[in-house]
């Protein structure tokens, strides 16, 4: 893989590239609290099969630069983020997929930059509008998200008694060095907590809700049965925004993490997926 730093409107954020520089592009965003780490069973198989490859680790995690504004973190911030990385790679188009909190800015950029986009894979989280419109089962799920909000308190809450609070929320996971090597750096942890703070506001649900335009690209929504944060729901009625093929894929032995969870599954789905809309 070859490392870059690249800028997005004077934000430095840091890429992996691999696979041939000839490769259709795929682009893969990962969410909370994750880095581009967390797609490390999909880069090297995805650039085997001769696609080039972009992971970056979204704005405030990883290597990438940490804003301080609560406001740097909004959705259309991350959106301009995968356009620039396009932009900067001379990349017309891209397959491009988001997990957790990466799939908001590729349903935007979906939306809004269609142009930019050959197909779309969302994991975990729908469409914005299926996701508000999920109902008390999703809002029931989305508990750890009102305790987010409260800065300060969130992040004492999440560190302290080494993290306990995360391990019982997560449960066992694969990813926690990964986490861990990240979060633990100052600020990080509080860069992370302002997605949430940023884009899902308590006063959000009351307020009437911005009407996106539905999308226009082929759209495959994945999600594992076992995903304690989402419901499949949310991802199933994604539908109802697409005006193209929807694809629904509900991956049994997988919960949340579905990159790490189950690998040679995603891979499967991404490669059949991608090799029938060249």
């Amino acid at each position: 893989m070859i490392e870059h730093t690249i800028d997005s409107d004077g934000l430095e954020l840091f890429v992996v590239e691999a696979g041939p520089a000839s490769g259709e592009p795929v682009v893969l965003v990962h969410g909370w609290p994750d880095s581009h780490r967390l797609w490390r069973h999909q880069i090297p198989v995805l650039a085997d099969a001769g696609y080039r490859v972009f992971a970056p680790d979204q704005r405030g995690f990883g290597r990438s630069e940490r804003p301080v504004e609560v406001s740097d973190y909004h959705a259309f911030n991350a959106m301009a983020d995968l356009s620039n990385l396009l932009d900067v790679f001379g990349v017309d188009a891209a397959h491009v997929v988001g997990h957790d909190w990466g799939a908001p800015p590729c349903w935007l950029l979906a939306t809004f930059a269609p142009d930019r986009v050959d197909t779309l894979t969302a994991i975990s989280v729908g469409h914005p509008t299926a996701f508000r419109n999920a109902g008390m089962p999703q809002r029931q799920r989305s508990f750890y998200m009102l305790l987010f909000q409260f800065v300060d308190v969130a992040e004492r809450w999440l560190s302290d008694n080494d993290w306990a609070n995360v391990r019982e929320l997560v449960g066992p996971t694969a990813e926690w060095d990964n986490w861990m090597e990240y979060l633990t750096e100052p600020g990080a942890l509080t860069a992370s907590l302002n997605w949430y703070r940023c884009n899902l506001r308590p006063e959000t649900l009351v307020e009437e809700p911005v009407e996106l335009p539905n999308v226009t690209k082929p759209v495959m929504g994945i999600i594992g049965a076992d995903d304690w944060a989402l419901t499949r729901e949310q991802m199933r009625d994604s539908a109802d925004h697409v005006d193209a093929e929807f694809r629904f894929e509900v991956i049994d032995s997988a919960a949340h993490w579905v990159p790490t969870d189950t690998p040679d599954e995603l891979n499967r789905l991404l490669l059949d997926w991608f090799s029938s809309h060249p």
